[in-house]
């Protein structure tokens, strides 16, 4: 049964938790420049992740660790002034807020003041409970992340599905339920079975967005670099690739290089 959409003209954290209770299924795709992120605010996408995934895509790290608090700053400034409908969200990269709540605080300030984000990510759950609930008290909305945390990758070394055991499953319940109870605005789950995230998902009033997480959550995210086929060497079962931009490109950029040294570019149309 397909549930009529409320049209927003501008996402808000209200819109949402607006959006769950109807059942609305919510859309996040991440962007890390002004013209991908136009194109994705024109489709109509709900909300623009810009995530720490631009060290992976953007870079070329081989984690999300390298990033910087200033390269995530200049990233999101790039996304805002593009987006003028979605909702955007802005990763804290790791080092910016695990260690002291006021070191997070001052990260969060930083992002929204420099950047004119409307939101941030943190990955993690009690452990960095004091860090949430200082941005928080400050006004600034929070949108948590459990299961598979990216930056704690060398700890747990392996990107394989989280939370498959029952202790792990029970603390990311209890996890979801704190975030929910302390005041954030949604929660990203990854790379967790689909069983237990639409549990989590039925659990809470706040919408749970999914990554790896099935069909039974509030919503979906991607990196879009993944789901438009521009990086061929990523391949999880989570993925779907709505384009092969990899080859089109490839195709295209060789055609020019042709043109060019066969001087078939420009031709006496394109010229002055």
């Amino acid at each position: 049964m397909s549930v009529a959409k409320k049209d927003y003209k501008r996402i808000t954290t209200r819109s949402l938790i607006e959006m769950k209770a109807n059942g609305e299924k919510i859309s996040m795709l991440t962007a890390y420049d002004f013209t991908m992120a136009r194109i994705v605010d024109a489709a109509g996408v709900d909300v623009i992740l810009v995530g720490d995934s631009a060290s992976n895509v953007m870079a070329g790290h081989e984690t999300t660790l390298p990033i910087t608090l200033d390269q995530m700053i200049y990233h999101a400034s790039s996304v805002v002034r593009a987006a003028n409908r979605a909702l955007v969200v802005v990763d804290l990269p790791f080092g910016s807020y695990q260690s002291d709540p006021k070191e997070a605080l001052r990260s969060s300030i930083r992002i929204m003041k420099e950047s004119g984000g409307h939101a941030v990510k943190l990955e993690g759950g009690s452990e960095i409970k004091d860090s949430i609930k200082k941005i928080l008290n400050a006004g600034i909305p929070v949108m948590g992340h459990l299961g598979l945390t990216p930056q704690s990758i060398y700890k747990f070394g392996t990107y394989t599905v989280r939370a498959k055991e029952d202790a792990e499953a029970e603390k990311l319940i209890e996890d979801a339920k704190m975030l929910e109870r302390i005041g954030c605005f949604a929660v990203v789950l990854e790379k967790i079975p689909a069983q237990l995230a639409q549990k989590v998902a039925e659990s809470i009033s706040i919408p749970v967005i999914g990554i790896g997480a099935g069909g039974g959550v509030d919503g979906q995210v991607l990196v879009i670099h993944d789901m438009l086929g521009m990086n061929n060497e990523f391949s999880p079962r989570f993925l779907r690739r709505y384009m092969n931009l990899y080859e089109d490109m490839t195709k295209a950029i060789s055609q020019y290089s042709d043109d060019v040294k066969s001087k078939d570019f420009p031709n006496a149309n394109e010229s002055y």
